[in-house]
């Protein structure tokens, strides 16, 4: 079956986790009563999980449920050849993932999850992006905060140094100016196994500590290093390192290197967070820096946990973006988003792209939101999913 003729247009794999109810319930509440909405189902290890779900969420009894499992190869491959995208929110993805990328790429089927495992990413670029491209399966990992507001912030930001400057700008800070939210087990186990797969195997550090570890051949210019808090006077406050930057940095690389580098092959870009001026802000970035040693505290949450339906409606996120061109003009551009940027924005996120993934006509193989589908899911996310993109000098 072709797969313009599957019956199924969005599977959500792990539905009956934290994050996986989440974009459940987001596609029931928002497509769920369109007859234009896409036709999806959701697949988890158990029937009966599936069905109280269905249930809880409010979805209709038509929705169907489909029984999968990370460790059932066949099960996958039933899955995928009913549906043209599949979401994925079964992670740890390096000890969940693998057979079902592998399937995707065979089967020609669309994927996209909320990966920030930069070591087994860069593991499945090596042995399935020919493929996954030899039968036009899109595969975009890290479809959710991370990397989404920095891959697309930053492709804005240079579509509009383009046309003020008629060229990219080499340098680019990411800076997140504040953000609330919390972390869910799920982010807790994919931190921890990391760690393992570095003591097993030291040689990781070096896919962790690169920021071209998804460029394959390809190699920049040193980038600038954001561990190190520093005053930003531009910004005017002090800058502290942000945990995420390790994935994001990355991706928003391979984005461009994907792209035919549209940012330039002497492009520059780091992230990090913004604190307060004066020595309040000095202090304030150090801690931060302290904090990175054990970000979860002395109990962290276990995979299912995740914040509270207040929580999530009482977080949001605001990221600047600086451009800087070589003779000292800058460009300023901001990504600001509602709802708990790792769980409410980020169940969103992962379903527009799924939905955007339909309508692509990108070429196959494994990439980025940005390099798939850029402006389109910019557009997508602004209109349903409550973030902002603007120009902001």
């Amino acid at each position: 079956m072709s797969k313009a003729d599957r019956p199924l247009d969005i599977v959500v794999y792990g539905a009956t986790g934290y994050t996986g109810r989440l974009v459940a319930e987001y596609l029931d509440q928002h497509y769920g009563k369109r007859e234009d909405g896409p036709k999806w189902a959701m697949a988890g290890r158990s029937q009966t999980k599936l069905e109280e779900v269905r249930k809880e969420i409010g979805a209709d009894a038509s929705v169907p449920l489909i029984v999968a499992d990370a460790d059932d190869p066949a099960s996958l491959e039933d899955m995928c050849k009913q549906t043209k995208v599949v979401l994925t929110t079964v992670g740890p993805y390096q000890l969940y993932g693998d057979a079902l990328v592998a399937t995707c790429a065979a089967t020609g089927t669309d994927y996209a999850d909320l990966c920030g495992e930069p070591g087994w990413m860069a593991e499945k670029i090596a042995e399935h992006h020919e493929t996954a491209k030899a039968h036009g399966a899109r595969i975009s990992f890290s479809s959710g905060f991370d990397s989404i507001p920095f891959d697309l912030g930053v492709l804005m930001l240079q579509k509009e140094a383009e046309k003020r400057f008629g060229k990219p700008a080499p340098r680019v800070k990411g800076r997140v100016r504040a953000m609330a939210g919390t972390f869910s087990g799920g982010t807790a186990a994919s931190l921890t196994e990391t760690m393992k797969a570095v003591a097993k195997n030291p040689s990781l550090v070096k896919v962790l500590s690169n920021p071209f570890a998804l460029t394959p051949g390809f190699e920049g210019p040193d980038q600038p290093n954001g561990m190190v808090p520093r005053y930003e006077d531009g910004v005017g406050k002090w800058a502290a390192p942000f945990i995420m930057a390790s994935i994001n940095t990355k991706n928003v690389h391979r984005t461009n290197f994907l792209r035919g580098h549209p940012y330039g092959e002497d492009f520059r870009y780091d992230e990090m967070m913004l604190t307060s001026p004066g020595e309040a802000g000095k202090a304030a970035a150090n801690a931060a820096l302290e904090m990175l040693k054990n970000p979860f505290g002395a109990k962290p949450p276990k995979p299912g946990e995740g914040p509270t339906p207040e929580q999530r409606e009482n977080g949001f996120y605001d990221v600047l973006f600086i451009g800087e061109m070589p003779d000292g003009e800058t460009i300023h551009y901001g990504v600001k988003g509602k709802y708990d940027p790792g769980y409410g924005s980020t169940s969103r996120m992962l379903a527009e792209t799924g939905i955007a993934l339909l309508d692509s006509d990108a070429e196959g193989g494994i990439g980025t939101p940005g390099s798939f589908l850029g402006g389109d899911l910019v557009n997508r996310l602004e209109e349903h999913a409550e973030i902002s993109f603007a120009l902001e000098n």
